[in-house]
């Protein structure tokens, strides 16, 4: 089973003033993993807080397949 993960993101300026990740993932770990591959400028000090923001989002189950993937993400 997949979940659509509604993430927010949030690294102080002045590398980020944060926005919102649509995640689909089969778990947490998987999410994390998707959205570090993406983001290269995700500063390896706010990876611990990203871990945190995934547990704490909104998740919703998926009745078809999807494909895993980030759907939308708006970062500032």
């Amino acid at each position: 089973m997949k979940y659509l993960y509604l993430i927010d993101h949030f690294v102080p300026a002045p590398f980020s003033d944060g926005g919102l990740w649509n995640v689909i993932a089969e778990n947490d770990d998987e999410c994390f993993e998707l959205i570090v591959s993406e983001d290269n400028e995700l500063n390896l000090q706010y990876y611990s807080k990203l871990k945190e923001n995934i547990l704490k989002a909104q998740r919703f189950s998926l009745l078809d397949d999807y494909q895993s993937g980030i759907l939308e993400a708006f970062t500032t």
